[in-house]
């Protein structure tokens, strides 16, 4: 009996080391082998959603361009809502002409074609050649001075072509920056056609100097600066800027010139690997007219505006110099979009020494960006000062 049972037991084990040995492979080899068979049943290609297909296609056209494109720069600030578009040709590997046009609801006109060499110099410089015609119908004046009301605004219309050249160098590749260019123009300052006021129905020329006036200019201009903006000026969420612009404003006729010197920085501070940013911007610009002439009025260095004191209208403030502040917390939504909250601060004065912190204008707001990884070709915000609610379509970054 207990033989009988022995051998049981023994044809049991027997079979069950068999179908061991039949259904595991031999070496570890084998067994890599036979979980990548398993695998390779059951993977497939990644299939983008509908959603991340659009974003895809769009993060290509914002990062490479394409030849038809929107252009939404009016020709003067204040214009309104902007419609416009533009066609790029292609004349080598990076550089290009731009032809462009844009129209807004209040009738500016915009018509410019642009000629751009991004990298010259074995990647130093960067060539801006910029021809083109404005016309500006009904752009706000409230008088000089910060002292201003809104309460009885006039207007004025002036029509510009103008020709350009604009050099941009960086000796060392990094922080250094050098550009130096010079403009031809003719400014052709009319009657007013918004609904307010035109200018020469409150003001004579003694009173408002270059009221009337077609001046020619011949401007150039030079700056100094450090730059360390990443990963780039027109979309920067780290890095400093400090520089120096001077201005030569040249009349032919020896009645408008006058000189210009612009101080300006920024700095972005990143904060949780820049999913927040800080970025603060300061800017002074003084004026000074050559002996014998005068600054004309629509000259003047002014704030207001939708890349200045937003809450305030455009050009609301105008004199000698000018003084502005900017604070902004910048937020990552995703890879396209940026919310921001904003404060502002400024003014204007007729004497340089009275470029103090005294009887500032102020506004704060929000405002959403939209952007590639370079640039920031749509930015609506809303703004509240003293002076009621703006808002503020812009096609580039506020600073």
């Amino acid at each position: 009996m207990w033989k009988l049972i022995t051998v049981a037991a023994l044809v049991v084990l027997s079979a069950g080391t068999a179908a061991a040995q039949e259904t595991q492979p031999p070496t570890r080899e084998q067994a890599i082998e036979q979980a990548q068979a398993e695998k390779d049943k059951v993977l497939h290609p990644v299939v983008p959603t509908k959603a991340e297909y659009w974003l895809d296609k769009a993060e290509s056209i914002l990062s490479d361009g394409m030849r038809w494109h929107p252009f939404f720069e009016n020709a003067y600030s204040g214009g309104g809502f902007t419609l416009g578009a533009g066609y790029a040709f292609y004349l080598g590997s990076y550089s290009f002409l731009d032809v462009r046009g844009s129209y807004t609801i209040t009738g500016y006109k915009r018509l410019e074609a642009e000629y751009l060499a991004p990298r010259l110099f074995n990647r130093r410089g960067k060539l801006s050649l910029l021809g083109g015609w404005r016309d500006a119908t009904q752009v706000a004046f409230y008088g000089i001075g910060g002292g201003t009301t809104d309460n009885a605004p006039t207007n004025y219309r002036f029509t510009q072509p103008y020709g350009s050249a604009l050099l941009t160098l960086r000796p060392t590749r990094r922080v250094l920056m050098l550009r130096g260019g010079a403009e031809y123009s003719q400014w052709t300052q009319k009657h007013g056609e918004g609904t307010d006021p035109s200018v020469e129905e409150v003001y004579t020329p003694q009173t408002l100097p270059g009221l009337g006036a077609k001046v020619t200019y011949l401007h150039s201009q030079g700056t100094v600066g450090l730059d360390w903006l990443a990963p780039a000026p027109d979309y920067a969420r780290r890095g400093t800027y400090l520089g120096v612009t001077g201005h030569d404003y040249n009349d032919k006729d020896k009645n408008f010139g006058f000189q210009q010197v612009d101080y300006e920085a920024i700095q972005h501070i990143p904060i949780l690997r820049e999913a927040w940013v800080i970025s603060l911007h300061g800017r002074v610009q003084t004026a000074f007219n050559k002996s014998g002439q005068e600054i004309p009025f629509f000259m003047l260095p002014s704030v207001g505006g939708g890349s200045s004191l937003r809450g305030f209208s455009s050009w609301r403030f105008r004199d000698n110099n000018s003084l502005l502040m900017q604070a902004e917390w910048r937020i990552m939504v995703n890879r396209f979009l940026d919310a921001a909250f904003f404060y502002d601060a400024g003014k204007v004065t007729a004497r340089t020494k009275d470029l103090d912190f005294d009887h500032l204008r102020d506004d704060y707001g929000f405002g959403l960006r939209f952007h590639s990884p370079f640039a920031t070709p749509l930015r609506v915000e809303l703004a509240k000062s003293n002076e009621g609610l703006s808002i503020v379509f812009a096609s580039s970054a506020a600073f």
